[in-house]
């Protein structure tokens, strides 16, 4: 087999919604398809990939630098030794042929979106889903049947005032959701104690909310929310301050007595691992939210979960940040913590299959081969102008 063509474009996220950085009203995201001439089911296979939420579709380094090694590749180098499929390490390697170390930035986002589609194409061609891949390839055929999710949302927006806050959570619950997480940092201490408190009367206790500051505070501001967030007993308290700030991590993890999240900014496993050497993070109870579209792509992420075991930690303390099919299938067949899920942002790209509900905090996996985009129609629409 082949591979025939790889195709990109850039498509919009854009939205009101704000979180205490940035604002999302000219977010777009790249997509890509990855065209074979390997047949199944009387059709060309082709993998599909895109990049998560909050990072801007990388599309000059696609077009530039990562597409045209892979186009320039002789054909069989794209290939495993038997030549019957993709091997994604080998286009991995091509891919960051004539990178030097270091850099992570966005060239980490356009790998990560063309790895996503290379390992869509390969699990297709296989016949079997991404999921079961793993599983068979990394943990002895050993798959999760079923992966925990919470529904991020509680984002800062124009007139949405407490109650609309409220009946946002609401409706988490009533898909299936029994935890969710809301944004802090975009207004005063004050004020965010009351959005929590509103949040903490629809979903019960503090157990079922996680906040998140998107790395908007210095140290003195970090260690002020952690003295008032406390006695909420939160799920946890994300990304205080900037993501490769490790020393306002490492003393907030001293000071704090709950669990800590952080990572989904952090692209490479040199970066997780400092993170972990240096951030004073602390694997019996805080969160690793390491983004496989941000980060390299799946290929990549081996290497960050084979140094989180160095370093002592369980990939159960890995809960991916992007909300999208892709981190579903890893959580399940790597055997992740779980997964998040943008239940009511971000569309068409972000939740996953439409006919497996949420149900009791936990959502169940695609038998479909591949990552499963095929069981959500209107993203499957976006990916369709690629592969007409």
């Amino acid at each position: 087999m082949r591979i025939v063509e790889i195709r990109e474009d850039v498509a919009p996220i854009s939205s009101t919604i704000r979180n205490a950085y940035i604002d999302f009203s000219k977010m777009t995201v790249s997509v890509v398809a990855v065209i074979t001439d390997a047949i199944r089911d009387g059709r060309p296979v082709v993998g599909y990939g895109f990049n998560s939420n909050g990072r801007y579709a990388p599309q000059g380094l696609l077009r530039e630098r990562i597409l045209p090694r892979l186009k320039d590749a002789p054909p069989d180098a794209l290939l495993t030794d038997d030549q019957s499929n993709i091997d994604p390490h080998r286009c991995w390697a091509l891919m960051m042929t004539g990178e030097k170390p270091g850099g992570h930035g966005e060239r980490s986002v356009a790998v990560g979106t063309v790895d996503m589609a290379l390992w869509d194409a390969a699990a297709k061609i296989a016949g079997v889903p991404l999921w079961k891949v793993l599983a068979d390839r990394y943990r002895n055929g050993d798959a999760d049947d079923k992966v925990w999710v919470y529904a991020a949302g509680g984002y800062y927006q124009p007139g949405k005032d407490l109650g609309a806050l409220q009946d946002e959570m609401r409706s988490y619950l009533a898909m299936g959701y029994a935890d969710v997480k809301m944004k802090i940092g975009g207004d005063s201490l004050a004020e965010d104690l009351r959005r929590i408190e509103a949040v903490l009367a629809v979903v019960g206790s503090g157990e079922h909310l996680a906040v998140d500051a998107n790395g908007r505070f210095d140290l003195e501001t970090a260690l002020a929310y952690g003295d008032a967030l406390a006695p909420y007993g939160l799920r946890w308290y994300e990304e205080a301050g900037d993501p490769l700030d490790y020393e306002i991590q490492a003393e907030l993890g001293r000071r704090y007595p709950l669990p800590l999240a952080t990572g989904e900014n952090l692209f490479s496993m040199q970066d997780a691992r400092n993170l972990l050497r240096y951030g004073g993070m602390r694997p019996d109870r805080d969160v690793l939210q390491f983004d496989c579209a941000l980060s390299y792509g799946l290929v990549e992420y081996l290497r960050t979960l084979d140094a989180m075991a160095d370093l002592g930690w369980s990939p159960r303390r890995v809960v991916p940040h992007g909300g999208h099919q892709m981190s579903l299938n890893m959580a399940a067949g790597l055997g992740l913590g779980g997964n998040e899920s943008y239940p009511g942002i971000f569309q068409p790209f972000g939740g996953f299959a439409d006919d497996l509900p949420v149900e009791n905090g936990y959502v169940g996996l695609p038998q479909t081969p591949g990552i499963g985009f095929e069981r959500k129609p209107v993203l499957m629409e976006v990916f369709s102008r690629l592969s007409a």
